[in-house]
């Protein structure tokens, strides 16, 4: 059949997965990168993303007689693109902090799966039940008196019709209440925004426990497990303190939460 007298009914059916999942697939596989010249794809490709410059980190490899390296380096640096350093990063060392992190999520969301999901739509809403309600009541304020001056400006239409008020006097009323109106809009449009938030949020935090309990009990870093569990990695440029201790900071955003601040033990 030839595609101009082809149609396409969206909807009329139960689909095997939900839209958040296929969509999460389609950027699952925008990741997918080449093996390198070890026939390999790294563990992280695509996943790791510098935090100054927001380009994605390459790995770096190479082993002769004294030295073997295996590390991350940030795109930009590697290609002398823009003005940035190479946040360099050992891949050993960013496997153990992502795994330590993972299971320190999971293991938590084990003993506390009330609490953990809790937690996720706290640090992902607008800042929990009382403020909720508190840009419930402002929507629906907003609604009620962008009602009412819409039935403002009819009435001084009418009047100014009718002879009532001059058309001066109409501009100059009217002007100030649509004024109000588009004020009123803004806001309420605003306050459904953040509304929608909170409601996203916990579906949200609902998706990523599905994906927690199906790796609760894991031994190390896999590809599937990475990839389902994390969105992305920022890292950081490392930092030396007065003794000369390295540091450097990675930022972990999971799927559907983003970034998990777990509570201090």
């Amino acid at each position: 059949n030839p595609v101009e007298k082809q149609a396409i009914f969206e909807n009329h059916h139960e689909p095997i997965i939900d839209r958040e999942t296929w969509e999460r697939v389609q950027e699952l596989r925008k990741q997918r990168k080449r093996p390198n010249r070890y026939d390999e794809v790294g563990l992280f490709s695509g996943m790791l993303f510098c935090a100054d410059c927001g380009h994605v980190m390459y790995q770096q490899r190479y082993q002769n007689k004294n030295r073997k390296q295996d590390c991350y380096i940030c795109g930009s640096y590697k290609k002398r693109t823009r003005d940035c350093t190479a946040h360099f990063i050992r891949t050993d060392l960013l496997t153990a902090g992502v795994l330590s992190n993972l299971r320190q999520v999971t293991e938590y969301a084990a003993k506390h799966e009330s609490r953990f999901v809790k937690l996720l739509i706290q640090q992902n809403e607008i800042g929990g039940k009382r403020k909720t309600a508190a840009a419930t009541r402002q929507l629906e304020q907003a609604q009620e008196r962008i009602s009412e001056v819409s039935r403002i400006i009819k009435r001084l239409y009418e009047d100014n019709v009718n002879g009532k008020i001059s058309d001066e006097r109409f501009m100059e009323l009217s002007a100030d209440y649509e004024q109000e109106q588009r004020e009123l809009k803004d806001r309420a449009a605003a306050l459904q925004a953040e509304l929608d938030k909170s409601q996203a949020a916990t579906v949200n935090a609902e998706k990523f426990m599905g994906i927690v309990r199906k790796h609760l009990a894991f031994e190390e870093l896999t590809p599937t497990l990475l990839r389902e569990m994390i969105e992305k990695i920022v890292v950081h440029e490392c930092s030396y303190d007065e003794n000369g201790t390295r540091r450097q900071d990675i930022e972990i955003y999971y799927s559907f939460v983003g970034k998990i601040d777990l509570p201090e033990a």
